[in-house]
């Protein structure tokens, strides 16, 4: 099995609904995003590029892109970033890692990754989301897990869920009657930064 994720850059409307879903699910501490919308236009969040009439805009959704062959790995000194033998999932090891933070160094997705500077803060007075997630920890790497939690209970990713424009596909891409390999079939598609040679798991169609 194959964990993998396609996005449709051209149904994406950047309205962070995959972000704020993926905050409250693994209760993220505040100044923690783990998915994030960047815009492709203009020099600010949500801006055109060009000039009356003659502009154009995209969105372009980032988190981690759980690679067959991830630089992140191979930099953690202590095995606390691994990928995930059965599917492939990139995940963090709170209890095993110690700060060092060479997997962001070593990461060319700028972002995806985030540190726990302080213990961890929050909006309100108890926690939201799963109670499933693992517990966030003070002088720690976390990011995007494909919601280990859920997929364990055979449900899809929260991110996937609540895209009210249904931009988001997840599966298998072992399966190819899973969602992702149909969203894939016939439509051109990119990877980010490939020749870095991580083989990124998220694909976005054009």
């Amino acid at each position: 099995m194959r964990y993998a994720m396609a996005i449709d850059i051209d149904l994406c409307t950047g309205c962070q609904a995959c972000c704020v879903a993926c905050k409250v699910e693994n209760n993220l501490p505040n100044e923690i995003w783990w998915n994030r919308v960047l815009t492709v236009g203009g020099e600010t969040m949500d801006t055109p590029r060009g000039r009356f009439p003659n502009l154009s805009m995209q969105f372009l959704p980032v988190n981690c892109q759980h690679c067959e062959n991830p630089a992140c790995v191979r930099a953690c000194p202590v095995g606390a970033t691994y990928k995930r033998e059965e599917d492939g999932v990139v995940v963090q090891d709170y209890d095993k890692c110690v700060g060092c933070r060479y997997c962001m160094v070593a990461c060319p997705y700028s972002g995806v990754r985030q540190f726990n500077w302080k213990e961890p803060e929050y909006a309100i007075e108890v926690a939201m989301g799963s109670a499933d997630v693992t517990p966030h920890q003070f002088n720690t790497v976390s990011k995007c897990t494909f919601c280990i939690h859920r997929l364990a209970r055979g449900e899809k990713p929260a991110c996937i869920d609540v895209c009210p424009n249904r931009a988001r596909f997840f599966g298998d891409l072992d399966d190819p009657n899973s969602d992702v390999n149909k969203a894939l079939q016939g439509r051109n598609h990119f990877k980010l930064l490939e020749d870095k040679g991580t083989k990124p798991s998220i694909f976005y169609l054009v």
